[in-house]
């Protein structure tokens, strides 16, 4: 099959980028080596959706990054996604810090985005755990937060569902020119398309050196890690940043849409794309909390994990083709922050500025491009209840004891379009093991419904990637 768009890369940019082509009648084909949508970068951040005052005047991320943010609301009621409009507190402790601030203020009003500033004591009337050394605050109050990974697997869904073709634990091992545009093989098979679009993520040098070595960039990735504080304890209402370096936005405290608290991230150069943590990298994040929140309950956290940023030699996104040799290989590369934040604008500006040049864009008039909401069992009145349990009694038996999720919720994720073949899949989707005791309770009951609904034995079902099995044998 020739396909008019192959998209490499399934997270966040590839995964919503394809939603956004299934709506013409296109052929259109992505390929990821994970075993689920959005396991990179995607899955691991701090899933705010930066408003866009901090990237520098003139660049891609500036632009995107705004016009990404307007685009969020609306796009998340159209898939049933969550959407937590926080507010944001930029926190400045002396005159320097100051200075920073009125430089994000001057931004901020050139580029229309709501904004105003707090002295120290009146942001400390809102948030008290503020330390009593920050002098002045600017506020951002259309801030929000997501969960990027369900935007991403909502994203997919609609895609598949209006004829788009996802191919799981398909490397890429080689694209070579074909007389149609390129030919790329993965997982064994060759796969032929008139245009490709390298959305990789960390692997997006190493895609581009299958064509030519005048790549122009190198990933540099950078490792960020994080607590998450458990949900019963309060810390902050908004997202509270210290003032932005050249490194980063610094160690942040961010309220999550379910009630958990994000403490972190450190950013550290490394070699590879490792999601390992480190000693180091906790100690980082312990002592420079502590220079914007008073009390930090560390002792209360659940988890700490990290992710990898697909940093590179260049400042800004790198959104074009790949020399003057390659202009139907389009690079969508050095995703970093703001990226997640920037993905709408980011696939608005792919199509209008590279795709529509090179092909034809018909509607779909089949194309669907909205999602159902899923049954949340948790959300539900008792009488709602009782009526889904009626109908299905799975829904009555609670399988994750803290966050009270049902094994009908489990198995509708397992088998819905783009469904979970893993533990993490399904912790991804529905969210047992994401509570305080992470898993330690309904984790063999979710590898046993997954064993039974993908007609496995449980020796089969893996952890996240192939052959992360979690049970070595069967002993009866």
């Amino acid at each position: 099959m020739l396909y008019d768009i192959l998209i490499i890369g399934a997270g966040i940019s590839g995964s919503m980028l394809a939603r956004e082509l299934s709506r013409y009648k296109l052929k259109v084909a992505v390929l990821d080596k994970e075993n689920d949508v959005a396991n990179g970068a995607t899955m691991a951040n701090s899933a705010i959706v930066h408003t866009g005052y901090d990237p520098e005047d003139g660049t891609l991320k500036a632009e995107l990054n705004v016009r990404g943010a307007r685009l969020y609301p609306k796009l998340c009621e159209e898939l049933n996604c969550r959407i937590k409009t926080t507010g944001a507190y930029v926190v400045a402790c002396n005159s320097d810090e100051e200075k920073q601030l009125d430089v994000l203020a001057e931004r901020a009003l050139r580029r229309d985005i709501p904004h105003e500033f707090l002295t120290g004591e009146e942001a400390r009337k809102h948030e008290p755990n503020l330390v009593d050394a920050i002098t002045k605050v600017l506020s951002f109050p259309t801030t929000a937060v997501i969960y990027p990974w369900e935007v991403a697997i909502a994203c997919m869904q609609v895609a598949i569902g209006n004829g788009a073709e996802l191919f799981l634990n398909h490397e890429v091992t080689n694209i070579s020119k074909s007389e149609h545009g390129y030919t790329v093989k993965a997982g064994g098979k060759e796969f032929n398309a008139k245009l490709v679009v390298n959305a990789s993520g960390t692997g997006a040098e190493k895609i581009c050196k299958m064509l030519t070595d005048d790549v122009g960039f190198q990933i540099k990735p950078r490792r960020g890690e994080y607590f998450v504080i458990e949900k019963d304890v309060h810390i902050v209402d908004n997202v509270i940043f210290p003032v932005p370096t050249e490194k980063g936005k610094g160690v942040l405290a961010v309220p999550t849409v379910y009630g958990n608290t994000l403490i972190g991230p450190n950013s550290e150069p490394i070699d590879e794309a490792s999601i390992a943590t480190s000693d180091d990298g906790i100690k980082y994040i312990k002592n420079n909390i502590k220079k914007i929140l008073k009390e930090v309950p560390l002792n209360k956290a659940i988890r700490t994990f990290a992710g990898v940023r697909p940093s590179s030699t260049s400042k800004d996104f790198i959104i074009e083709p790949l020399g003057e040799d390659n202009p139907n290989f389009i690079n969508i590369a050095s995703i970093e922050s703001p990226g997640l934040a920037s993905s709408p604008g980011i696939t608005e500006y792919v199509i209008d500025k590279y795709i529509k040049e090179r092909l034809e864009l018909m509607p779909n008039p089949d194309a669907v491009m909205t999602r159902k909401s899923d049954i949340v069992m948790a959300q539900l009145t008792d009488d709602e209840k009782n009526a889904v349990i009626k109908e299905n009694p799975q829904y009555g038996n609670i399988v994750c004891r803290c966050e009270k999720i049902s094994e009908g919720e489990i198995v509708a994720a397992i088998k819905a379009v783009c469904g979970a073949r893993s533990v993490k899949g399904v912790k991804k989707r529905v969210r047992p093991g994401m509570g305080k005791c992470q898993g330690g309770f309904c984790e063999p009951k979710v590898v046993e419904i997954l064993a039974r609904e993908l007609n496995c034995s449980p020796v089969d079902v893996v952890l996240d990637r192939k052959k992360s099995n979690i049970l070595g044998r069967e002993n009866r």
